[in-house]
């Protein structure tokens, strides 16, 4: 692995996505919303801290994955991820420099809802760290869907409705029994359940077994999806 092709990636997806209104707006969105719902609104029987809850997962489901798939599907229609393939660019080493950009983008937005959800001393690093893992994956599925996406238009008729289960899922599963046996296989699930306030902030063997599950599996696609590209580019 080249770290000279993922600095080239990563400093090139800063400049890019400045640009990009679309991207800003996914990573701003949701912190900003915990923050005003959190001081404005007062509801007798609310638990604490719920729109911290219930918006960073959602954060988790929506943000990352839908700011990889933009900038992908946006430089393989343009051709720029054709060049990066014939410059020999490894799957790895592209994953890694928009990534890892992507990632600490929305780390930041996890850090606001830290701060609102008034996260100290280990279940502040806790809560860090859950966001961090179900942010990597979303970013990596996000990133599998642009790249297998033959363009824009193809990657927003597949990434919507995904995003949308994966964020509404959590939420949704706390009112439907059938519903929660499924969720309980997904990542943003367990993402929910390890960083809501009413948590005691501990994951087990099952939420680790599920979410180990999760990436390698969204690792494989991106493999699968990044070397098909390669394969029709040439």
């Amino acid at each position: 692995m080249s770290f000279v092709h993922i600095k080239a990636v990563f400093q090139k997806q800063i400049k890019e996505t400045l640009k990009n209104k679309e991207v800003l707006v996914q990573f701003m969105m949701f912190p900003l919303l915990t923050v005003i719902m959190e001081n404005l609104i007062h509801i007798e029987g609310m638990p604490e801290h719920y729109f911290t809850g219930l918006f960073s997962s959602m954060y988790v489901g929506m943000a990352p994955l839908v700011a990889m798939v933009s900038i992908l599907a946006e430089e393989k229609e343009k051709g720029t991820l054709r060049a990066l393939l014939m410059a020999d660019v490894k799957a790895a080493e592209y994953l890694a420099g928009v990534g890892s950009y992507v990632w600490l983008v929305c780390m930041f937005g996890s850090c606001v809802f830290m701060v609102t959800g008034e996260y100290e001393g280990k279940e502040a690093l806790f809560f860090l760290g859950i966001m961090g893992v179900g942010i990597l994956i979303s970013l990596v599925f996000g990133a599998a869907i642009g790249v297998s996406s033959r363009n824009q238009m193809g990657a927003t008729a597949i990434s919507v409705p995904v995003m949308l289960a994966l964020s509404f899922l959590p939420m949704l599963s706390a009112f439907n029994e059938t519903l929660g046996k499924v969720a309980k296989v997904v990542y943003t699930q367990q993402v929910s359940l390890l960083v809501s306030p009413a948590s005691d902030h501990t994951a087990g063997f099952g939420n680790i077994s599920i979410i180990l599950a999760n990436v390698l599996l969204v690792m494989a696609l991106f493999g699968y999806a990044y070397k098909k590209a390669a394969f029709d580019e040439k």
